[in-house]
């Protein structure tokens, strides 16, 4: 019984062997091919370029887009149980007690320094490069945005005065109702009942545990077979939501606030830049080494807007950049949950933008606080499109700075959403392959 239990926690080889050949051999050109032909047909479906009357086109962009809805759907469909499998199986085959205690620890102190950088990054460039400055008399894009004003952009938004106390938000993080949270795809609770369960498991013993693992095993192998089937609709998914976004967007949307966005830009590109130079420093890799296994898996949750979706995608290119299966299993799906240093340096331009837009004036301690609370609200943000915008208006209500600019930030947001989930999945995996020497005792070239 020793000896079938000694390989239990995850033998998916042959799965992921499948993923890895269909990623290496065609996903990356067809995304790029998908993308570039979404853009120009999103072009000539605009409202701008007139070709095709705004009604017929929207109708048009619905189509297109449905494969990628479909694509998003077959991923959320097994997202939950691929992550619970994933980290349950993680931590069983981590190693000791002092391991996992060690990946926990590094994990934690990467993931808040990198958002308090991140955090900071946002806040500097918006005080220095001042996009909202000039931009009072600026009208509402030409877009259509669907709610009549920025308080119903989010009906469930809580109310300033209903805050929750410290403790409350710290007693809430625990998953009391398990159920309840997995149907309401609440994926921090999930993450904190299978970090608990796995926990658990590697007290236990392994005889006893062993029927356990080997239904993980099961259900992690299952959930990476659908998402093999979800990724042969990638590329045409990229291409319908690419098209759409485009057309939905066009050029007068980028061009009347080209200042927010080039700021936002700006600071994604130097968080990439950084987090690249980490993996060279302290793990070795190159950049060209680490495009080269991850650039498809980017392309990815570019075009898709959620690090959760990409996320099977992220722990194979994990792999090939010699990360050990039991600490991308771990590190990954923990990444893609907490690890959302990009989405903080998007909000705290976006804060600083609608500051300045409405003329009110934030002392340094206002903005201490602001990139203090949002390091403590991007950390546990579901990685899905939108999310980061529930955020952001909670945060600037808290601090008392309007948010009737936030049709104009919404009128660009997908773009700029698409580019900082590029850049949280870089974070995860700089942050894997910084700790795949923790509980490895071999080789850890890729394979």
């Amino acid at each position: 019984m020793a000896n079938d239990t000694q390989g239990i926690p995850m033998k998916i080889a042959r799965q992921r062997f499948k993923l890895r050949v269909w990623i290496t051999s065609r996903l990356w050109a067809q995304v790029i091919t998908g993308m570039v032909l979404g853009f120009g047909l999103g072009l000539l479906l605009s409202e701008t370029a007139g070709f095709v009357p705004p009604e017929i086109a929207e109708v048009i962009g619905l189509w297109l887009a449905l494969p990628g809805k479909i694509f998003l759907a077959l991923i959320a469909m097994v997202l939950i149980p691929l992550i619970f499998s994933s980290i349950v199986g993680g931590l069983a085959g981590a190693g000791s007690g002092e391991e996992l205690r060690s990946v926990g620890l590094r994990l934690a102190a990467f993931i808040l320094l990198t958002t308090t950088l991140a955090a900071a990054i946002g806040v500097a460039l918006a005080q220095w490069l001042q996009p909202g400055m000039g931009l009072a008399g600026f009208s509402v894009p030409a877009v259509e945005l669907g709610p009549s004003s920025p308080t119903d952009l989010l009906p469930d938004s809580p109310e300033p005065n209903a805050q929750l106390t410290l403790p409350d938000m710290i007693v809430d993080i625990l998953p009391s109702n398990p159920t309840a949270s997995i149907v309401q795809g609440d994926m921090l609770a999930v993450v904190v009942l299978a970090l608990l369960v796995g926990i658990s498991v590697t007290q236990v013993q392994r005889s006893v545990a062993a029927p356990f693992l080997a239904l993980m095993e099961a259900l992690l192998s299952i959930s990476m077979n659908i998402v093999k089937w979800a990724m042969f609709l990638a590329p045409f998914a990229v291409f319908g939501l690419m098209a759409q976004l485009v057309m939905r967007m066009g050029f007068e949307t980028m061009l009347g606030i080209s200042g927010y966005v080039g700021t936002v830009l700006l600071g994604l590109a130097g968080l990439l830049c950084l987090y690249l130079v980490v993996a060279l420093i302290f793990a070795r890799v190159t950049p060209l080494r680490f495009v080269k296994a991850a650039g498809s898996n980017l392309l990815l949750a570019f075009s898709t807007s959620s690090s959760s979706a990409v996320m099977p995608v992220t722990i194979q290119s994990a792999r090939q950049l010699g990360v050990p299966e039991s600490i991308a299993n771990l590190v990954v799906p923990l990444g893609a949950t907490m690890n959302m240093a990009g989405t903080a340096l998007y909000q705290a331009v976006a804060i600083l933008f609608l500051a300045q837009l409405a003329g009110v004036e934030l002392t340094a301690i206002q903005i201490g606080v602001v990139v203090g609370t949002l390091v403590a609200s991007s950390i546990g943000a579901p990685g899905t499109p939108g999310v980061s915008i529930a955020i952001l208006i909670n945060v600037a209500t808290s601090m008392g700075i309007p948010v009737e600019g936030m049709v104009i930030i919404l009128g660009v947001d997908r773009l700029l959403d698409m580019c900082r989930t590029a850049v949280n999945v870089t974070g995860d995996l700089v942050a894997a392959v910084l700790f795949r020497a923790v509980g490895q005792t071999g080789d850890t070239s890729p394979t």
